[in-house]
């Protein structure tokens, strides 16, 4: 007879909690598409288009941490306390980079236009913003992690690594939507 492991407690934990997640994101993503076909011109007030080049590299970017977040995870079902600590630190340099990236990005575009400017620039800045605080909890998340891993692997310490990928795979996968959406009038 053949045993199945089930997946951690944590691991569900942070599955449910990333699922409420995309609902959130859905809502604001459906929301800036429902003000643009509403709308008689997008951007709405003269405001420029979003530049296409930036965003989408600082995702891709963001999209790459997703890599060493996997071998971490791998690492860390292995017991490779050493190779865990060095990807998740890996991907925290990248991860950091990617935010502080897009918070110069975020502040240029508060020079441009504000968000009570109109709805356009209700919905930009609260969809990226939304995201770009999901980023920083990511990065509280990977520093716990780090100061966690050490003191070394623990059964419990694995499962966090583990919780923490799913926590990136979602943020990246959210970030390809929110960058498509702000890209769009583009």
């Amino acid at each position: 007879m053949r045993q199945t492991r089930a997946l951690p407690n944590g691991w569900w934990g942070m599955a449910v909690f990333m699922a409420s997640e995309a609902a959130l994101f859905g809502s604001l993503i459906g929301t800036y598409f429902y003000l643009e076909f509403t709308g008689r011109q997008w951007p709405l007030g003269g405001i420029a288009a979003p530049s296409v080049t930036a965003p989408l590299l600082l995702t891709a970017t963001l999209v790459a941490s997703s890599v060493p977040m996997a071998l971490a995870s791998a690492a860390a079902r292995r017991g490779r306390t050493g190779a865990t600590w060095l990807l998740v630190f890996a991907a925290f340099v990248v991860q950091s980079g990617y935010l502080a990236a897009q918070i110069v990005e975020y502040t240029s575009d508060l020079d441009k236009f504000q968000p009570d400017t109109n709805a356009y620039g209700s919905i930009y800045f609260t969809l990226l913003g939304a995201h770009h605080i999901h980023v920083a909890v990511g990065l509280l998340l990977d520093l716990w992690l780090l100061a966690r891993l050490l003191s070394g692997l623990t059964d419990y310490r694995v499962k966090a690594v583990r919780a923490i990928a799913l926590y990136w795979y979602v943020v990246t996968a959210i970030a390809v939507f929110v960058v498509a959406t702000q890209v769009s009038p583009s």
